[in-house]
Parts: C-alpha cells; structure tokens; sequence
C-alpha cells in the first residue's frame, strides 16, 4: 500500500506541471468505496499496485488509470475547502467530487431556485440537505422545494432553518417526494401541523424529527380562539426514536404523535408552554422503553417526574429550571430508573431538590456516571453517599450551591476515586479545597474552577505544581464581567453557509461548521443572566451526553 501511495502522490504533482495531458472519464461513481480497508482490497483487485502498471503509470503521468471509486474515497476524507479545489483540477474530478458529495448546505434564499437545476445535475447523490436563510432575507419558497425534492428522491435528511415562505402545501409536496426521509430538523419555519402531518403521514422511515420555534402550529377557529390540530401518528410513529421540540407555544399537539411512537427512546421537551403533567403520563403509559429523557423550563410538577418511574430503562435524565418538583419525584425516579447513568438538574433556586433527594439517588442507582447539580444546595452528607454508594461516578460538575465549601470538596477528594472530571463554579470554596484535590481523587484528570471568590491564582497554581498531568482551568472571580459574554447558552451546532462557485450566482453551500460570532454570544450572555446551565456545559463536550436537538 505504502508503493501505491508514493505513486498516487507522484500523480497529484504531475496534475499542477501536466493538467492538459490527463484524460477525462466520465464514469458515474453511484457506489464508491467507503472504509479504507475496502479501498486497499479495491486496489489489489485492480492490480494498480502491479509493478507493470506502476511504471506505466510513473512514466506517462496518466492518472486517468486511477478507479473513479478510488478519487471518489479521497474526496471523502476531504474538507469542503479541499473538495471544492480538487473539483477545479479537471472535468473528471469535477464530476466525480461532485456524485460523491452526499451532504451539502445551501443559502436558501429565493434566489436560489433558479440554480436549482444545474446545482442538483452536479450534485446528483445528495441524500443530507440543509436549507438556511439568513433571517433579513426573503426565503426560498414552495416552488422550490418542491423542486429540490423532484431532484433529490433519495434524501435522507433535511434541516430547515428561517423558511419564513414555505407552507403547509410544500411541505405537503416535498414529503410525497421524499418519503424515505429518516431525520427532520425545522427551525423558525412558518408552516403549521397540516404540513407536519403531511410528514408523518408519508415518511415511514422517519427516526429523528425536531421542532424549534414553529410559527403556524396553531389555527384560529374564526372567533380569536386558537385551536389545537393535533399532529400524527400517522406511518411516522412506528420508526421514530427521537423527538426534539423547543419553544413551542403549543407543543402539546404533538402528544398522538410522541404516545403513538413505541420505538421512541428519547424525548426532549425545552421550554414548551401548558401543563405537562398529565401528558407525561400518558405518555408514559404507553411508552416505557425511553432511554433519555430531557425537560428543561416545563410547567410540571412531581406528578409529571413520577411519571417517567414507569422508564425502568431510563439511563439519562436532565431536569432543569422546573421549580415545582421536589425531592419526591426524583426520588420515586431514582427507586425504579436503577440503571440511570447521567442525571443533570438544576434547581433554580429553589431549594426543592436538596440532600434528600440525592440521597434517594445514591441508594437506588449505583451505575451513576455523571452527575450535574445546579443551584442545588447539597452538603457533605448527600456528597459522601453517592461517592461510597456510586463507585462508577467519573464527572461531577456543582455550581450556584450555597453549601459546597471546602468540606465538600475534601469529601469529594477523599472518596470520589474513580473521579475523572470535577467543575465547581460560583461556590464557597477556597486554595484549601484545591490543596485536598491535589491528594485525592487519584484518577482526575481536569478540574475547572469558575467564579469562585476563594480560590486565587496561587491556589490553583499550587495544584497544578503537585499534579503535572492535571488539567486545571482557573476563572478567577474578579473577570466575571469577561467571563459573561463567554458563558452564552450554545445552541444546537450552527454551520456557516459557504458559497459554491460556478452554480449560477446561486448561494450554495457545501457543508461545515463553526461557531457563532462573539457578539451574539456575548448578548446572548447577558441576557441569560443567571443561567448556570450554559457555564456547566460550555467546553464540555467530553463531559458527556451531547444533547442533540438539529
């Protein structure tokens, strides 16, 4: 393989000196080689490492004898930067990148459905699609989509994103067209629940479905009042395993859908408006094989967490910002959920969740891995427990608690053996509790420390000296107002839109992430306030679980 490498870097010189001289293929790749092992067996098939071939090819400088499954591998390994220069070296290659390129982001403004044509003749194999306008502009409409969906039958998911002239009819057209959908992902769309319908009700192979900020899920019923359609079940439920809405103003409509689903293993509700209790538990009622359950600033009660008792395969639970449960839905949770491994919760404040209910936790789930606690005012007594009892506790994270001190953290230190990750924040700890991390906890490996007034940088320097391969980020208190514009709730993976060139003037995109600009993390920081979520989780993808709503 090692020969066959030096021959194909040989080729890729002799493309820059000698372009002119390459022959053009036009071979459709529509299956290339995808795993590196198949690439290598591909290549001794083909006998390109054969020594005749090989002198052959060093001597002519005709890398026309490269397979098109083979570039087309290549290309995969590459960025979208990398593709699109390699795409410019010859027709060939532009072809061929082209029918292997499987994923691509298009700026989805009207624009663009006069490329539609010639975007989608080069980009034949497309199967991830993504659709994003910039919010001061006018969006793609239903012609277009439909267009798009006439083009691309094999499309497996999509993601809309600010589609403010798309209807309940597009939507209507595009899933008959594409009813092999798995994954669906709408943002800040202004379709309603005729066109969510119109999914479920032709996509039998729909797994993944999230909904953030539906304008039209509502429908006046001519009097101001605003009624309700109900979305689903239809053909959808019996395929979909995850289900994400956020910021809905009557996500309750979904609930045939979310009950028809029994193969559904997540559920993620954030900041949905009405009473969810009785929902949960009808929903609970009928599905018991959730995996991983998510309810973040819901109008529920312990009624409502009671509910998901009936989850005995329940392994990861966040509750945050819900002031109305207590110590006694966590704690009916923890006696039936034993195999829990993540728990996050964030008590607000509120004082409801406390060490009774985290003792309830140590007794009942020993396979407890992770463990966030936000504004939750736990002491040494909780803390000891679930140290002895959950002896598979790696990442534990305490913020805004009142009563975590030095006690606590030397309790931690002391017990917590199987620790790896520890993140403390706004509480009363000081260079003491740092000198007791640095003789315990024998398998940390990285401690965070944020807006605690005690610890200094002598502190914090001092442990980094006695454990050389400790990772210790310090934040000291006196940078809080820094430290705000940084600490803004990420949202869910945002992708820049680059420009593909040559499709007509058309804003087309090949796929790629980034982040968002510092200023908009920096409003959306302040405006958070005293959210504690977003400092717990900020550069913590290692922490674990990788909350996923597209």
């Amino acid at each position: 393989m090692g020969h066959s490498q030096s021959v194909i870097r040989r080729r890729d010189n002799a493309v820059g000196h000698n372009s002119r001289s390459m022959t053009v293929v036009n071979n459709p790749v529509k299956n290339p080689v995808k795993d590196p092992k198949e690439l290598r067996s591909f290549l001794t098939e083909k006998q390109i490492i054969d020594d005749d071939v090989t002198d052959d090819v060093t001597d002519s400088g005709d890398i026309s004898i490269l397979p098109d499954a083979c570039l087309a591998t290549v290309f995969q390994f590459l960025g979208s930067g990398d593709r699109k220069q390699c795409s410019l070296v010859c027709r060939r290659w532009l072809e061929i990148e082209g029918q292997s390129r499987h994923r691509i982001t298009l700026n989805a403004q009207s624009e663009l459905v006069s490329a539609v044509p010639s975007l989608f003749n080069r980009f034949d194999s497309v199967t991830k699609l993504s659709l994003k306008c910039d919010r001061r502009s006018v969006s793609i409409d239903d012609d277009a989509l439909v267009l798009i969906s006439q083009r691309c039958r094999n499309l497996t998911r999509l993601k809309l994103r600010s589609c403010r002239q798309l209807t309940d009819l597009g939507m209507a057209s595009f899933a008959k067209n594409c009813k092999g959908l798995k994954r669906l992902s709408c943002g800040s769309c202004t379709f309603g629940a005729k066109g969510m319908n119109a999914v479920v009700d032709n996509c039998s192979s729909l797994e993944e479905l999230s909904v953030k900020r539906l304008r039209c899920i509502s429908n006046g019923n001519g009097n101001g009042n605003v009624v309700m359609e109900p979305v689903g079940p239809g053909v959808a439920a019996s395929s979909l395993k995850f289900i994400c809405l956020k910021d809905l103003y009557n996500a309750q409509c979904f609930g045939p859908l979310i009950m028809a689903s029994k193969n559904l293993k997540t559920l993620k509700l954030f900041r949905c408006s009405g009473d969810w209790d009785r929902l949960l538990e009808l929903v609970t009622d009928r599905l018991n094989g959730l995996v991983e359950v998510h309810l973040e600033r819901l109008q529920m009660s312990d009624a409502g967490l009671s509910a998901l008792s009936i989850c005995q395969d329940l392994e990861i639970l966040h509750i945050l910002k819900t002031p109305d449960c207590s110590n006694v839905g966590l704690v009916t949770v923890a006696e039936s959920c034993k195999l829990l491994r993540k728990l996050h919760i964030d008590g607000w404040k509120t004082n409801r969740i406390n060490d009774d209910g985290l003792i309830g936790v140590s007794k009942h789930c020993p396979n407890l891995q992770e463990l966030v606690l936000i504004g939750v005012n736990s002491t040494r007594v909780s803390l000891e427990l679930l140290a002895t009892n959950c002896l598979k506790l790696e990442r534990l994270a305490l913020c805004g608690s009142e009563t975590v001190g030095d006690d606590e953290i030397s309790c931690i230190a002391e017990k917590c053996a199987a620790l790896k990750k520890l993140c403390i924040k706004s509480c009363p700890v000081s260079d003491h509790g740092m000198e007791a991390l640095a003789n315990g906890c024998p398998n940390l490996v990285k401690v965070k420390v944020k807006k605690c007034r005690g610890v200094t940088g002598d502190g914090a320097g001092w442990l980094r000296a006695s454990r050389e391969s400790l990772a210790v980020n310090l934040d000291p208190a006196e940078v809080d107002s820094q430290d705000a514009g940084s600490d803004g709730v990420q949202d869910e993976n945002p992708i820049a839109v680059n420009q593909i060139e040559g499709a007509g003037n058309a804003a087309a995109a090949a796929s790629s992430s980034t982040s968002r600009s510092t200023s908009f993390k920096a409003r959306l920081g302040l405006i958070a306030g005293r959210n504690l979520v977003s400092c717990t989780f900020r550069k913590w993808s290692s922490f674990g679980g990788g909350s996923r709503c597209h």
